[in-house]
């Protein structure tokens, strides 16, 4: 990369940052371990990976609690375990550091969204948690500009069409716009669609393809250091 490349890319600001939800801002890793018989990471580590794949691999949506079911079925888990993952859905929580760093955000004036491969039931209830969790008590609500589901767009990312929806929606290009991902697959995704990417690898996922983002850690609030 050339030095003035580099300085374009340090002066670059989004005009919008969308999240992925459920692995960006939100520990849904836990659930998935509670939901199990046995209520171990390892269970759940093992169904919540086997479920990431197949919804990265599924395309054009179909509904989003039978992927859950099936990747439970496929890694040898009871019915059991997706009830019980989808009536607790409610009590998700955001990770520690994703109130401060989203009140942060939009001080700065940026406007926040997110995309999520979920039903529009699902998500909506989910990103619910989130603006719940980021507002002040006594104060001023937080809520997202814009929410963008698998079921509403039509597609589970990464397909392109996916990202492009929060482009209609906001009525911008994808230049304008920083997507933080939360798992391995949006960052090839939201690059290929010609998004910059910040990776929040949480739980120190392995890579998949080619694309590089602008900075990966283990941290939200560090992912983004760079524009809070």
């Amino acid at each position: 990369m050339s030095d003035s490349q580099s300085r374009a890319d340090a002066d670059w600001r989004p005009k919008a940052i969308v999240f992925d939800l459920l692995t960006g801002l939100i520990n849904s890793w836990y659930l998935w371990d509670a939901s199990t018989p046995s209520g171990t990471q390892a269970d759940g580590r093992r169904w919540r990976e086997r479920y990431l794949q197949i919804t990265f691999g599924t395309g054009a949506y179909v509904p989003y609690e039978d992927l859950v079911k099936q990747a439970a079925h496929e890694v040898g888990l009871p019915p059991s375990a997706p009830e019980a993952l989808l009536r607790e859905w409610g009590t998700l929580p955001a990770w520690p550091e994703t109130r401060g760093v989203l009140c942060a955000l939009r001080k700065q004036g940026y406007k926040l969204a997110v995309v999520t491969n979920c039903s529009e039931h699902l998500g909506h209830l989910a990103a619910g948690a989130v603006e719940k969790s980021a507002s002040k008590e006594g104060g001023e609500g937080f809520t997202f500009d814009a929410v963008i589901t698998a079921e509403q767009s039509g597609f589970y990312k990464p397909v392109k069409a996916a990202y492009e929806a929060i482009l209609t929606t906001m009525g911008l290009e994808p230049g304008d716009v920083l997507f933080v991902a939360g798992s391995a697959g949006d960052v090839q995704g939201a690059t290929n669609a010609g998004m910059k990417v910040v990776w929040h690898n949480k739980i120190g996922l392995a890579k998949k393809g080619e694309a590089v983002p602008l900075r990966e850690a283990q941290s939200l609030d560090d992912a983004l250091k760079d524009f809070l």
